[in-house]
């Protein structure tokens, strides 16, 4: 049983539908006018001689036939539509023997005007508005012309009717419009926001693992043929970091994935990470072995699926493994955070450090959080420069990108950051993020 509500009756009626039911009230109205109702003298308006004839009442069929087929017509020629209601209306009101078209004769015609304007394209919905009420100046005119009286006042009144059932649906067109608009730009914005997302989370998982692995490439090619053990625990790292990328990676994909072929493709590539490497790594044959001596998989070695600050410890072991000491301070006292802001502090710490491996040339770098304001966190990563004999991984100036990610992640949640030279030399990085309401000191 479906969950979705019908819609109301008469959200269910289509146009044509109303313009065959207004045009039914109107001769409905149009009859009563021409009759004794209880408690009257006599009619409101006399019947005529040719309303109470054959012709007459073949004229008023020829006209309800002709407004039967503008109905059915309005939702796929509109234009169309509104040719055979005016038609449909000139020939009912001419066995009437009134002086105007009636009010009740035009009702169809009204609820065209508005389907139109709701509809249509703006010049198109003009264009049916001066149809409408083109007719009725020339329908007063031809009168005046050949000696008739002219109703001009009722005239004007069913010109006013049609002037504002118009003006109605093109507010309600109007209004479509603008609701349409906002969702296409709120999809559209969602959409920017969560590629921005993506690219950040992508950026961040990648550039630091990947710095690590040039770095321990450069130092196991230099020292390979000397310090072979060294060579090795290089290699080891280098597969440890690439491991870590990896699922990283799957991660994501396999978050972004929704169909089966796809959730196969990354069970596939689950399957593929987890075989040992090929290299003569002494942690991969190690690992594989304890894992299936003891039937469960090892034990990941880099960085939990969703780090947080409290992964800061294991960041600098694999940074220092890498050549870079990272030194960690914790000022105040920890509080439990958020898993986003939690999550946000970590990447930027992580995408600072990844920043002084990759382009600073310096030897260490210390990293500071600061909890002693109990409405602020505050993380800072500086370094002292480049030292002698340390060589950079990227020689040259780096994207940008990961300063824009790091100055996205503190503007989503309404913190400062700020990056630039230090004083007395190198780098630093200072981000301040506001904590809500009800986080405490354990």
């Amino acid at each position: 049983m479906s969950a979705t509500p019908s819609a109301p009756f008469y959200k269910r009626v289509t146009p044509g539908g109303w313009a065959a039911v207004a045009w039914g009230a109107g001769m409905a109205f149009t009859a009563l006018l021409r009759i004794r109702l209880p408690g009257q003298e006599g009619p409101d308006v006399f019947p005529g001689v040719v309303f109470l004839r054959w012709d007459g009442l073949l004229l008023l069929t020829v006209g309800t036939l002709l407004t039967l087929r503008g109905s059915a017509l309005l939702a796929r020629r509109p234009t169309a539509a509104l040719n055979h209601l005016l038609v449909a209306t000139v020939i009912a009101s001419t066995p009437l023997g009134v002086d105007a078209i009636p009010f009740a004769q035009y009702l169809a015609v009204d609820v065209a005007l508005y389907a139109i304007a709701v509809g249509r394209p703006r010049r198109e919905a003009w264009r049916a508005l001066l149809l409408a009420l083109g007719l009725l100046v020339v329908y007063l005119a031809v009168r005046l012309l050949a000696g008739w009286s002219a109703g001009t006042t009722g005239t004007l009144a069913v010109a006013l009717t049609a002037l504002v059932a118009w003006l109605l649906g093109r507010s309600e067109g109007q209004a479509r419009e603008y609701a349409e608009r906002s969702r296409a730009q709120a999809t559209e914005q969602a959409v920017t926001t969560e590629r921005l997302r993506i690219a950040r989370e992508m950026h961040d998982t990648v550039a630091h693992s990947i710095g690590i692995v040039a770095l321990q490439a450069g130092a196991a090619r230099r020292v390979i043929a000397t310090q072979p053990e060294a060579a090795r625990q290089a290699l080891a790292e280098i597969e440890t970091a690439s491991r870590e990328t990896l699922a990283g990676l799957r991660r994501m994909v396999g978050a972004l994935r929704t169909t089966e072929q796809d959730d196969a493709a990354v069970v596939v590539a689950e399957d593929v990470t987890r075989t040992p490497a090929a290299t003569g790594a002494p942690g991969s044959a190690t690992a594989s072995a304890d894992a299936v001596a003891t039937g469960r998989p090892a034990e990941p070695r880099g960085l939990p699926e969703m780090p947080g600050l409290a992964a800061l410890d294991r960041l600098a072991e694999l940074t220092g493994n890498a050549g870079v000491r990272v030194v960690v301070r914790r000022v105040g006292a920890p509080c439990p955070l958020p898993p986003d802001l939690d999550l946000s502090a970590f990447r930027i710490v992580q995408e600072s450090v990844t920043n002084v491996v990759r382009h600073s040339g310096a030897d260490s770098c210390t990293v500071t959080v600061d909890q002693r304001d109990p409405g602020t966190l505050a993380v800072t990563v500086e370094d002292r420069g480049p030292v002698p004999g340390h060589a950079r991984v990227s020689p040259g100036p780096g994207s940008g990108y990961g300063l824009t990610g790091m100055r996205e992640r503190v503007a989503v949640l309404h913190g400062e950051f700020s990056a630039g030279p230090r004083p007395g030399g190198g780098f630093r990085v200072t981000a301040r993020l506001p904590l809500p309401t009800g986080v405490t000191p354990r």
